[in-house]
């Protein structure tokens, strides 16, 4: 869940590039009396607040900056919608299994209804404050500590403006819902790559690494201090899997299936940090419960096994253009290129079903529909419980 970000023609290069996918937290609030409760009933979440990057992000940036363009949502949405997909995410999935509607993004001002949560992710966010902002950088202004303080003010604001009665008081959520509320964070691997663009070398990005999950762990206590209790924790995806990696880094030695070897370390070094500060947090948050989830060896799986699931040329992005992996670095997907005096305008490949990687830096709604049905039932918790359990406290820890 983590570098969040679409190609984007802000006049700088690596804008895109330095915003792609993180990884993907869930965090979730119920009473103290469920959290604490040993009954198996599933959780009963009435809203959403999701916290992250481009992984989840349902329309912040392109409610602030740019929007996407055609062919950006043509799967499911059949228009673009503010999400650098070509149709649903993990979010919009689990919105969906709880029978709630898909999140409004915080900033957009156009059609809002908070009644059910709200989205503070916008694409290329990071968790620590960016090295540089759009649109004369690469990375939007809304990092974590910037969202974590939009929902602290968005709470009471809401209460406020649903006591004056009127149209509006519906669109806010109800104040009980704030305690059986789902939060959900897909935010991290935009740091990484903030390292990787800025001229870090593999082992100076690793050493970043502590500091970026101090700050995490941070955000996380202070939702707890809100109220917050159940914690469902994605760990960051394989992105020496990402086309936009792949090409930017041709250099790299690659595993056997094509990764780059070195910078899928580099996630794993991530996720090992994130592990340990999962502990710690249950140490330190003795009513939460904090469930982490292996979605690296989800996603990892799509790329070593992609026939299984459907897929292929996985490492081929389905919208781009040119070179082995259909990406470049000065055209991205829904831009228009002049070849041969004649422009050529960058759209999807024919079967975007078929694919794991869209646009060089995100994933297709097919892609995201298999990892949310895998990492939903459990499978790959720890503990092993699955996504509408988990707002039930358990002792098991990771190691």
């Amino acid at each position: 869940m983590f570098l969040s970000c679409t190609q984007m023609e802000f006049g700088s290069r690596n804008m895109f590039h330095i915003s792609s996918v993180t990884f993907f937290v869930v965090l979730s609030i119920a009473t103290t009396t469920v959290i604490e409760s040993s009954s198996n009933s599933e959780c009963n979440f009435r809203a959403i607040f999701n916290f992250g990057d481009s992984n989840s992000d349902t329309g912040g940036l392109a409610a602030s900056f740019v929007a996407p363009k055609p062919p950006y949502g043509e799967t499911y949405f059949h228009r673009p919608n503010g999400r650098f997909s070509d149709g649903r995410l993990i979010v919009d999935f689990i919105a969906q299994s709880f029978g709630l509607p898909y999140l409004s993004a915080y900033l957009d001002s156009l059609g809002t209804n908070f009644s059910h949560g709200a989205n503070f992710a916008t694409t290329s966010s990071t968790i620590r404050p960016p090295p540089s902002i759009i649109p004369q950088g690469g990375f939007s202004p809304f990092y974590l500590d910037v969202q974590y303080t939009q929902f602290r003010d968005f709470k009471p604001r809401t209460q406020f403006i649903r006591q004056q009665g009127g149209l509006f008081a519906s669109l806010m959520p109800k104040e009980e819902y704030f305690s059986k509320a789902l939060y959900t964070f897909d935010i991290g691997q935009n740091d990484l790559g903030a390292g990787f663009f800025g001229n870090m070398t593999i082992q100076q990005v690793n050493a970043s690494v502590p500091e970026i999950i101090n700050s995490f762990s941070k955000n996380v206590k202070d939702i707890y201090n809100l109220g917050g209790r159940s914690f469902w924790i994605h760990n960051t995806g394989p992105i020496g899997c990402l086309p936009y990696i792949l090409v930017n880094f041709p250099l790299a030695e690659k595993d056997e299936n094509g990764c780059a070897k070195q910078y899928n370390e580099v996630a794993q070094y991530f996720n090992l940090k994130l592990k340990e500060a999962v502990v710690k947090l249950r140490d330190d948050l003795p009513l939460a419960a904090i469930t982490y989830v292996d979605i690296y060896s989800v996603k990892y799986s799509l790329y070593n096994n992609p026939k299984k699931y459907g897929f292929e040329h996985p490492l081929i992005a389905c919208c781009g253009y040119g070179g082995e992996y259909n990406y470049s670095s000065s055209v991205g997907c829904g831009g228009t290129i002049k070849v041969n005096g004649t422009q050529i305008f960058v759209g999807s490949c024919e079967r975007p079903s078929a694919r794991v990687n869209w646009d060089g830096v995100h994933y297709t709604e097919a892609a995201s529909k298999i990892i949310f049905h895998e990492i939903s039932s459990g499978a790959f918790s720890d503990p092993p419980i699955s996504l509408n359990m988990a707002c039930h406290r358990n002792s098991t820890k990771i190691y």
